[in-house]
């Protein structure tokens, strides 16, 4: 039920679920002071939460921690040293490594000693720029030990977006590697760091080199008379022979840990900052509360480090619970198949696989009768998260129908590092409802809110999602270099609220369905309509893999519905005959008002390397308006056949 504030009044009637979910708003800070003692602290936080303004709210701030400690020290010191911390699988490279919590330990204490002797202390910025290798989770840990702060930029990120995130963090150090691998392509690194440093401000004055066998590239070529003034680039292998491993500095908890760039920043980078005690005890919780992960489990998120899903549960909340964390430097498909997911599950005993839908998209359409998984054993799977796009009913029923456990569709966003709604297993498994992301995760209070921030207090009636205040810990501090700036993106909208930008609705089980972001809402001659509402329907049609609907210009009606499909591998169907059919279904299920008849048919729809389909981009290509290739693309390739099949007499280049 919804209340007449806009409050979610009844997640779930009854049951354990319930009652944790109205203690955590209820008694808030009682009960994250008792989730704060899953945490080793230096000195205990007196006060769970401390408001330094209206908007300005700080967890655990009088309480003093490391989270490189947490994360691995502790469980060496009692006694679980030699339990596999980190599991390194590289499906490019066939490399296969383990480390054990006393192994990444010596490793991240060494590497630390590395960055200390290049003059970082707490504070500190240092920007990591490196692939799905080990040590990009040591130099994470590294720079968290010693209380600076670290900035990951995906690596293979051009030279100028690497440039923009050096000037807004202002970094003392950069550490990166010779290169990454893609399938069928090296990505070299080092030229592209050397033309960042060139376009920077200049406060890199360290530039510590990973060397990758086979990449071409090391620290030597770039020193001396090449290096860019002022600038000393660093053999990361010597440089660790002589260095002192460090200890772990003690911050204060509302202390940054890192900043993280939003995919897609251009211009001016809006860099989210992270806190160090609100970030450990959320991250610790959800493991066992979520994910209903403890030490003995292996945890997987097939995500990568550049993400905030990689940095919240590749790095970070594995190891805080104790557990196993696999790296996977390899793709869902082409590496060598559609096993490989399934391959790694089986060879490492995964307990839970969290990734993206459109990983589990991207498989069902080159393998729909999941033959490849018959060759595996995943009866280890406990649970299959999924998280970064809206998860389709009939991809949910494939996934569910076809792994025989459990599909969790929950959702969260860079902004709060962790999950808003979910099924919570570590609470109660509550009962699955294809389409909606479940119920709020205890300590958010989610509300509807019209245009004009008013609450809608109708089940299933769409608006905006927005989270009353205060965020609970593990949210975002604010945005790097301008707190006006959080405030105006984010908490503006709808006073006392965070705007999460997201649209969508509750149902009357208090159940959150989230149907876009809020621009993806359409208007057609007066009409809103919901771009996943329409999505949803396309999907059910049985040769269609993926697909995008997304409102383009109308002269008449303003805006018109558009659905770009991808064919599932081995379909045969007539071109004319599938666009009629689609047509039909939204006419059935949406009704004549949604005036849908346009359906474009790509072998690829465009998308970020974290899977999220560039539907603004899409909309610009389709109305011919200028755009500019977003540095977070996959391939950007795929825009250019895009536009071949909306405009098939544009030139064949991309726009600068």
């Amino acid at each position: 039920m919804i209340d007449d504030t806009g409050t979610n009044t009844a997640p779930a009637q009854t049951g354990r679920y319930r009652d944790v979910w109205r203690r955590s708003i209820d008694e808030r800070e009682d009960f994250w002071l008792d989730a704060a003692r899953a945490v080793d602290w230096v000195r205990p936080p007196s006060a769970a939460l401390t408001q330094r303004s209206p908007t300005d709210y700080r967890w655990f701030a009088d309480g003093a921690l490391n989270t490189s400690y947490n994360a691995l020290d502790r469980h060496v010191l009692a006694g679980r040293g030699n339990h596999t911390a980190l599991i390194y699988d590289s499906a490019m490279t066939g490399s296969r490594v383990r480390l054990s919590y006393s192994d990444l330990l010596e490793r991240v204490a060494r590497f630390a000693g590395v960055l200390r002797a290049a003059g970082v202390g707490r504070g500190d910025r240092v920007i990591v720029y490196l692939p799905m290798i080990p040590e990009a989770v040591v130099a994470m840990l590294a720079c968290a030990r010693l209380g600076a702060v670290h900035s990951v930029v995906f690596g293979g990120f051009s030279a100028s977006e690497l440039a923009v995130r050096i000037d807004d963090a202002r970094p003392a150090v950069l550490v990166t590697a010779s290169g990454g691998l893609e399938p069928g392509k090296t990505v070299e690194y080092l030229p592209l760091v050397q033309k960042a440093l060139e376009l920077s401000a200049g406060s890199v004055h360290t530039v510590i080199v990973r060397d990758r066998p086979a990449i071409p590239g090391s620290a030597a070529d770039y020193a001396g008379p090449a290096a860019a003034a002022g600038v000393r680039w660093l053999d990361w292998a010597h440089a660790e022979d002589g260095a002192v491993p460090a200890g772990p500095v003690t911050v204060a908890g509302d202390d940054p840990l890192y900043i993280l760039y939003t995919s897609g920043t251009t211009g001016n980078p809006k860099g989210i900052i992270r806190d160090n005690g609100g970030h450990a005890v959320a991250l610790t919780w959800s493991m066992r509360n979520i994910y209903d992960i403890g030490p003995d489990d292996v945890f997987w998120a097939a995500s990568d480090v550049g993400w905030v899903v990689g940095h919240s549960y590749i790095v970070y909340a594995p190891l805080l619970a104790g557990a196993t964390t696999v790296l996977y430097e390899g793709k869902p498909i082409g590496t060598p198949d559609a096993g490989a997911f399934w391959r790694v599950v089986q060879d490492y005993r995964v307990t839970v696989l969290f990734t993206a839908p459109t990983a589990i998209r991207a498989i069902r359409r080159v393998d729909p009768e999941l033959a490849e998984l018959a060759r595996y054993d995943v009866t280890s799977l406990t649970a299959l998260f999924l998280a970064g796009e809206r998860l389709d009913p009939e991809t949910f029923h494939w996934a569910n129908d076809g792994l025989h456990c459990p599909v969790v569709d929950h959702w969260w966003q860079t902004e709060t590092g962790w999950a808003i709604c979910a099924n919570p297993r570590g609470i109660q498994e509550l009962p699955t409802k294809p389409g909606s992301t479940a119920v709020p995760v205890p300590g958010y209070d989610i509300a509807i809110l019209d245009a004009e921030g008013q609450p809608v207090t109708k089940p299933g009636k769409d608006g905006n999602i927005a989270i009353r205040l205060p965020l609970p810990p593990g949210g975002l501090l604010g945005i790097w270099g301008g707190e006006d700036r959080f405030a105006s993106a984010y908490l503006s909208a709808f006073p006392g609220y965070y705007a999460t930008g997201d649209s969508g609705h509750l149902d009357a089980d208090g159940y959150l369905y989230v149907m876009g972001r809020t621009d993806d809402v359409i208007n057609v001659a007066g009409h809103r309509l919901s771009t996943g509402s329409l999505e949803e329907v396309l999907t059910r049609h049985p040769a269609i893999a993926e697909c995008a609907v997304l409102g383009v210009h109308d002269p008449v009606k303003g805006q018109r519905a558009a659905g770009f499909v991808t064919l599932k591998a081995g379909a045969v169907v007539d071109h004319d005959l599938l666009m009629a059919e689609l047509v039909n279904l939204v006419r059935e299920h949406i009704g004549p008002v949604a005036a849908f008849r346009d359906v474009t048919i790509l072998d690829r729809l465009p998308k970020t390397r974290s899977g999220k389909i560039l539907r603004k981009t899409i909309r610009q290509i389709v109305d011919g308006e200028p755009y500019k290739v977003p540095p977070t693309i996959e391939d950007p390739a795929v825009l250019d056949a895009l536009t071949r099949a909306v405009h098939p007499r544009a030139p064949a280049h991309l726009p600068d």
